[in-house]
């Protein structure tokens, strides 16, 4: 395998399965904890016959903990629960220690991507990041941020929030070469 890229709660695996057959060279590691979510995951890479996927059904920290330093290439986190209420926000998957957490997996250059419709949790990630401050975000222009990235084949989660007329952002942040 080229690199090794880690998306944090798959859903149905619609990104991760887009990604796994544009790039046959890159192994692929899902994470979902959702017992009807990763069945559908499984179900999925199944049907396409994937060999360069693997599946995680479990709470992503403890994984996050065992895998070696500087082993992925990426870490995706798309549409994450939002926990709205200000008294929930503490249980955003996006916070101090698990920042650490990625910032220990990513090798140099290394990306971590966050997708979401919730303006409030886009704001977290972005005071969170650099209040960590172990990643680089990427952007320059607003498009950065405001269009999807390259190969993006969206989710369902996406396409609720374009239906019900909230505008997502796709952030990308960098680890320092």
């Amino acid at each position: 395998m080229d690199e090794v890229r880690l998306e944090i709660g798959i859903g149905g695996g619609e990104h991760l399965i887009a990604q796994a057959r544009a790039n046959p060279t890159v192994g692929f590691v899902g994470i979902e904890p959702f017992v009807a979510a990763f069945a559908k995951g499984v179900q999925a890479v199944g049907e396409d016959g994937l060999r360069n996927v693997r599946l995680y059904d479990d709470d992503a920290v403890p994984l996050l903990d065992w895998l070696p330093p500087h082993t992925l290439g990426e870490v995706d986190l798309l549409y994450p629960d939002p926990w709205p209420k200000r008294r929930h926000a503490k249980r955003r998957f996006v916070n101090a220690r698990n920042l650490d957490r990625i910032c220990r997996l990513l090798v140099p250059g290394g990306r971590f991507r966050f997708a979401s419709d919730a303006a409030a949790y886009v704001d977290w990630t972005l005071a969170a990041v650099q209040a960590h401050g172990g990643l680089r975000w990427t952007a320059e222009t607003a498009d950065d941020w405001r269009c999807p990235w390259a190969g993006w084949p969206g989710t369902r989660y996406e396409a609720k929030a374009l239906r019900a007329g909230r505008a997502p952002a796709y952030l990308t942040f960098r680890m320092p070469e």
